[in-house]
C-alpha cells in the first residue's frame, strides 16, 4: 500500500471516528401516526447520523410521562396533538426558542418563537357509502331523520379535536347549542376517542362520524374501506401538531436539527405521505388543504369544563 493511500485511508477512518464522536442519541416524545414517526426518525438519522429514541403514544399519556419525569427530564423533542399543550408549555417557561430556516413558509398562525407546526389534520364527516344513507354535505345533515341512530362521534372530554369542534360549532352564528340538541334527539351515540367513534362505521354499525379526524380516514381508504370523508360547507376547524425543543434539553443542536429535517423538503414530503397537511404552505399533498377548507374558529373565552358538561349532559 503507498504512503498516499495509506494517508487517505488512515484520514477517512478519522473522519468516521470523529463522526461517531459526536453522533448523539436524540430522544423524542410523539403522539400521533407511529408510522410518521419511525419515517421521520430514519430519514433524520440518515442526515444527521444522530440516532433516535422515541415514545409514541396519545397525548394523554405523553404528557403523563413527562410529568413524571419532571425530576429528571429525557425528552428533547416532544410532538403533541393538541396545540394548547405547545401554549401551556410556553406559558410555562419549558421550551428552547428556536426558529428553523425551513419554517420560513409555515404560516405564522402555525408557529412561534419555541414551536411549530410538524404537519395539521382537519375535523370532517366520514361516511359510510354502503350505509344506504344519503350523502350529508353539512353537520346539520346529521341530524336529520335519515340518520337517524346511525351516528357517532368522538368524545370532546376524550378528543382535543372534537372539544375544539364543539366549541367552534356551539360559538359560530346560526347554529349554536341548537345543533348538538337536534342530534341528541337524533339519538347520536359518543362511545369514545377517535378510533372508538369511527371503528362503528368502518363494520357498518353505523353511518357515518360527526367529527372524524381526517387523517385517519384518509388512512381507512387506502386500506380498502368504504368510507368517504366530506368537508362541511358551514366550516370545521383544524388541528395543528406542535413541535417543540424542552429548555432541558441536553442534545439541543441534535434538537435543532431535528425540527429543521421534519420541516425540510423532504421531511413534509413524509407528513404528507400520511395524508396530513404539511405545515410549510409551499409543499403540496394529495388532500385537500388549509386554503380548500372554510375554517371556524373556537371560543377562546369558552369555559372547557362548562361545554364538557353541557355536552355530556346532552349525550349521557
Amino acid at each position: 500500500m503507498s504512503n498516499v493511500i495509506r494517508l487517505l485511508s488512515a484520514t477517512a477512518i478519522g473522519l468516521a471516528l470523529a463522526g461517531a464522536a459526536h453522533a448523539e442519541t436524540l430522544t423524542v416524545y410523539t403522539a400521533g401516526p407511529g408510522s410518521l414517526i419511525k419515517k421521520l426518525a430514519a430519514g433524520y438519522t440518515e442526515t444527521t447520523g444522530n440516532d433516535v429514541e422515541v415514545f409514541q403514544a396519545t397525548t394523554g399519556k405523553v404528557m403523563a410521562r413527562l410529568a413524571a419525569e419532571a425530576a429528571n427530564p429525557i425528552a428533547d423533542v416532544v410532538i403533541s396533538a393538541s396545540w394548547d399543550t405547545a401554549t401551556q408549555f410556553d406559558s410555562e417557561g419549558l421550551l428552547l426558542d428556536y426558529t428553523s430556516p425551513n419554517a420560513a413558509t409555515v404560516p405564522d398562525f402555525l408557529k412561534a418563537d419555541d414551536y411549530v407546526a410538524q404537519g395539521i389534520s382537519a375535523l370532517a364527516i366520514a361516511w359510510n357509502t354502503n350505509s344506504g344513507t344519503p350523502e350529508p354535505s353539512d353537520w346539520s345533515d346529521l341530524a336529520k331523520p335519515e340518520y337517524k341512530d346511525l351516528v357517532t362521534m368522538p368524545d370532546p372530554a376524550s378528543s382535543g379535536s372534537a372539544y375544539e369542534l364543539v366549541s367552534a360549532l356551539t360559538a359560530a352564528p346560526g347554529i349554536g347549542w341548537e345543533l348538538f340538541e337536534g342530534l341528541a334527539e337524533n339519538d347520536m351515540i359518543v362511545p369514545g376517542a377517535n378510533a372508538e367513534a369511527l371503528n362503528p362505521v368502518l363494520q357498518g354499525a353505523k353511518a357515518v362520524v360527526f367529527g372524524a379526524v381526517d387523517y385517519q380516514s384518509f388512512d381507512q381508504i387506502d386500506n380498502g374501506e368504504s368510507i368517504k370523508v366530506i368537508f362541511p360547507t358551514t366550516g370545521t376547524v383544524i388541528a395543528p401538531r406542535p413541535m417543540m425543543i424542552l429548555k432541558s434539553s441536553e442534545h439541543q443542536d441534535a434538537a435543532k436539527a431535528f425540527i429543521d429535517y421534519v420541516l425540510s423538503e423532504d421531511g413534509q414530503a413524509i407528513v404528507a405521505s400520511t395524508h396530513l397537511m404539511p405545515a410549510r404552505a409551499d409543499i403540496g399533498a394529495d388532500r385537500p388543504l388549509i386554503s380548500d377548507l372554510k375554517l371556524l374558529d373556537a371560543d377562546a373565552s369558552a369555559d372547557r369544563q362548562a361545554t364538557l358538561d353541557q355536552f355530556s349532559g346532552l349525550f349521557k
